[in-house]
């Protein structure tokens, strides 16, 4: 089968791998139809997620057809046009019960960092991703969903993560009427939460990036303010005049450990990966939020040391509230969202590419070029 090879930072191309076989009683094999390239991802392909090996195929954001069932599986078919969730959960640890699927302590021998990820190295499980024709899923009666009937794929492909992580950032905000929420970040997951940020009712959104395609973008799909971070002295201190000088209610890290802004973040995280990724969206966010308010973190950092301003933290009494979102918990609501039109996942997409130009689609994400937001794959037999 076709199947994206990583060959190390900025090197990934396409490849003839095995078919996926099954490997437990719980495992499905599923055709892909759609998968995407992650913002997550980028952190993978520039080298800053550590134990990405050689070889590995990523992905976690796909859907595709059950082409194979192992003989444990009961809620799926053979045929069956499913949504996988990124979360790679067993659904009967003591996380996955409590409805932290992001959590899961049996799927990923590295648990105590975080559960199993569909393509996002050894770290998080050493499981192959769906940026390929076919796919194994681990615990099939517990993460995938079939795709209603009025689902369009396009939809269905970012209810696997970009919607669930954008709409969980929002929640754990803990937004309330009227509140004021600065998002840093307006790529995919960033817009989601901008978007989402309304429907816990904010009364006012801004978005905080530096290219201007995507803030005319955010701006339009998420009606909201966005503001270029080049254009300012100072972000935090234009965040704190913007809000009489208390600060937001809630601040949201969508960018993670790729984040621009600060030479000495970009040099420590970025280049000489002394620390996790450059954490100077993190900066902004806890010296941009009010006392006593909320910094939600969806952004991704390496499972390492951040140098970050803990003292304001303890100094402000600022909650933090991070995690993977939890997809599964959240599917039922989100599908009500997009079925109302509350929420139209399929309009950030701007690139479908072959999945046999993963390569360019990888240099064009990664590089910015031509006004990509989100773009997804497209296996061979999925365009038949």
């Amino acid at each position: 089968m076709l199947a994206m090879n990583y060959r190390g930072p900025f090197r990934v191309r396409v490849d003839h791998k095995p078919y996926p076989e099954i490997q437990h009683p719980n495992d499905a094999i599923v055709r892909v139809t759609r998968s995407c390239i992650c913002g997550s991802d980028l952190h993978l392909y520039h080298g800053l997620v550590p134990d990405t090996r050689v070889g590995m195929t990523f992905g976690h954001e796909f859907i595709g057809i059950v082409e194979e069932i192992g003989p444990s599986v009961q809620n799926l078919k053979v045929g069956d046009h499913v949504l996988v969730p990124f979360n790679i959960a067993c659904g009967t640890c003591s996380f996955c019960k409590q409805g932290l699927y992001g959590n899961c302590h049996e799927s990923n021998p590295e648990a105590t960092a975080v559960g199993g990820i569909f393509g996002y190295s050894h770290t998080a499980g050493g499981y192959d991703g769906g940026q390929a024709e076919y796919v194994r899923v681990p615990y099939a009666d517990v993460g995938p969903m079939v795709i209603p009937a009025d689902m369009h794929p396009d939809d269905a492909v970012l209810l696997t993560d970009v919607v669930p992580t954008g709409y969980q950032a929002a929640e754990m905000g803990g937004i309330k009427p009227g509140d004021t929420v600065v998002v840093f970040g307006a790529g995919p997951v960033g817009i989601m939460a901008a978007k989402c940020a309304w429907l816990f009712g904010a009364g006012r959104v801004i978005v905080i990036d530096h290219l201007e395609y995507r803030l005319d973008f955010v701006r339009t799909y998420a009606q909201c303010e966005a503001y270029n971070f080049r254009s300012m002295q100072d972000p935090v201190l234009f965040l704190k005049k913007a809000t009489d000088f208390y600060g937001a209610d809630v601040c949201i890290d969508a960018v993670g450990g790729d984040a621009a802004g600060s030479a000495l973040q970009t040099i420590t995280g970025r280049k000489m990966m002394l620390q996790a990724g450059s954490a100077t969206a993190l900066h902004w966010a806890i010296n941009s939020v009010k006392k006593g308010g909320i910094v939600s973190i969806v952004g991704v950092y390496g499972p390492t040391d951040n140098l970050i301003p803990i003292g304001n933290v303890v100094n402000k009494g600022i909650t933090i509230r991070a995690n993977q979102a939890s997809v599964k918990r959240l599917l039922p609501r989100l599908i009500e969202h997009v079925q109302a039109g509350r929420i139209d996942p399929k309009g950030i997409i701007t690139h479908r590419v072959p999945l046999e130009e993963v390569s360019d689609a990888y240099h064009i994400f990664s590089a910015k070029l031509d006004n990509c937001i989100k773009p997804i794959l497209i296996p061979p037999s999925a365009r038949v």
